[in-house]
């Protein structure tokens, strides 16, 4: 059993900054990959990036440069910085932890609303 807990989400103005982070719990945390998705109103929630267990990084287009996935495995926490925030990428946004072989696990998510 894996938990996950968000936080650093909050209302910014276009142009600026968060870094979110997920702090986890429970089963060893460095072998799973970790990923942040967001979920806006009225959409399906949608992968943003994500981090093996290796440390290797994957990003949409829509945040290539602008966002930067990180972990710390003796932290069991994974980060996710943004930067050159646009008002498009207000929404929930959730962290996500999965194994070969094990259950997909979910926080709770976090807001992020962007003001133009």
């Amino acid at each position: 059993q894996v938990q996950l807990v968000e936080s650093g989400g909050g209302l910014v103005q276009a142009g600026g900054s968060l870094r979110l982070s997920c702090a986890a719990s429970g089963n060893i945390f460095s072998a799973y990959a970790m990923g942040w998705y967001l979920q806006a109103p009225g959409k399906q929630r949608e992968l943003v990036a994500d981090i093996t267990s290796g440390g290797f990084t994957h990003y949409v287009d829509s945040v290539k440069g602008r966002f930067t996935i990180s972990r710390d495995n003796a932290k069991n926490t994974v980060y996710l910085q943004m930067n050159s925030l646009k008002p498009e990428d207000t929404a929930v946004y959730y962290c996500n932890a999965r194994r070969v072989g094990y259950n997909v696990y979910w926080g709770q998510g976090t807001q992020v609303t962007v003001s133009s």
